[in-house]
């Protein structure tokens, strides 16, 4: 089982015909993914090289295709307008790869979906991937394995690097979600955590956050009391000075819920497992799963 994304997943890549779009929908099919459909307002009636008809609308490509996942490759300006579209044509689910949105932009994407049948993932990250099934975004494909511990990060870059962790230890993954960098995005690190929570075939979960913000106090909160399933956290920004931004716009230190340190014992607090370095996430997962009779 998985959550969010599976094989029968019916992706439609929103300017699959940009570079960026085009690259990416190719590593998607390659990994298994079923991409029916690009949007490109413009150059409908038109095929990729990977025979992926293309349609001026979001709405046209669902009623003819049956597609019931956004992949969003627009630039920032217009990137919100489509992320409103997918959501105007009904789509479940939407998953946002675009930096750099303006944030007033998200502020009312945000209020928009708020209510709606429309669940994003993002913008500004690295998408969803369950592993062995079905890669919505720009995870690298090579470096999972189908299992049953999930993983949920704030970070692209370091996700890549706990799941190839992970999987030369031998811990198999079930999904990974990429919720964004941004100060404003769609699914929460709390509201991932009440996916894989729920999903009987996860059995753990690796958290990684980083500073700036009050996201993993929230999800802290949410282990304390919800969580039935072990997590393994490693928060990124532990030496960042004071008010400077750090690769993420959200990652800006203000007040005392933003520092490393205060995530840190908020999760711990909650009974998470915490990796003080990168390099030792899966090092700590694996431990922590063979106390727990997981491995």
């Amino acid at each position: 089982m998985s959550v969010l994304v599976n094989r029968d997943t019916r992706v439609l890549v929103q300017g699959i015909t940009g570079k960026e779009g085009s690259f990416q929908t190719q590593r998607c099919i390659e990994y298994g993914t079923k991409v029916v459909a690009g949007v490109t307002p413009g150059r409908g009636g038109e095929k990729t090289e990977q025979g992926v008809p293309v349609f001026n609308s979001v709405s046209r490509a669902v009623r003819e295709t049956g597609a019931d996942c956004a992949l969003i490759f627009v630039p920032p300006p217009f990137a919100a307008d489509a992320i409103l579209e997918a959501a105007d044509a009904g789509m479940p689910l939407a998953v946002c790869i675009t930096e750099g949105i303006p944030t007033l932009d998200m502020v009312i994407v945000k209020r928009a979906l708020s209510g709606g049948p429309t669940r994003l993932i993002g913008p500004n990250c690295p998408g969803v991937i369950t592993a062995g099934e079905c890669r919505v975004g720009i995870m690298p494909g090579n470096v999972f394995a189908a299992g049953n511990v999930g993983v949920v990060s704030r970070s692209g870059t370091l996700v890549y690097e706990a799941v190839d962790q992970l999987t030369r230890r031998g811990i198999g993954q079930s999904t990974c979600i990429g919720v964004g960098g941004d100060p404003i995005i769609g699914t929460t690190q709390r509201e991932a955590l009440e996916l894989l929570n729920d999903d009987p075939d996860t059995a753990a979960v690796v958290l990684i956050g980083e500073i700036g913000g009050s996201a993993e106090q929230e999800a802290a909160a949410y282990i304390r009391k919800h969580m039935a399933k072990p997590v393994i956290a490693f928060i990124a920004g532990s030496t960042a000075p004071p008010g400077r931004r750090m690769g993420h716009a959200g990652a800006i230190i203000s007040g005392n819920d933003g520092t490393a340190a205060s995530k840190k014992a908020a999760l711990a607090e909650a009974g998470v497992t915490i990796s003080d370095s990168p390099a030792a996430i899966g090092a700590t997962a694996e431990r922590t799963l063979r106390e727990l009779g997981l491995l």
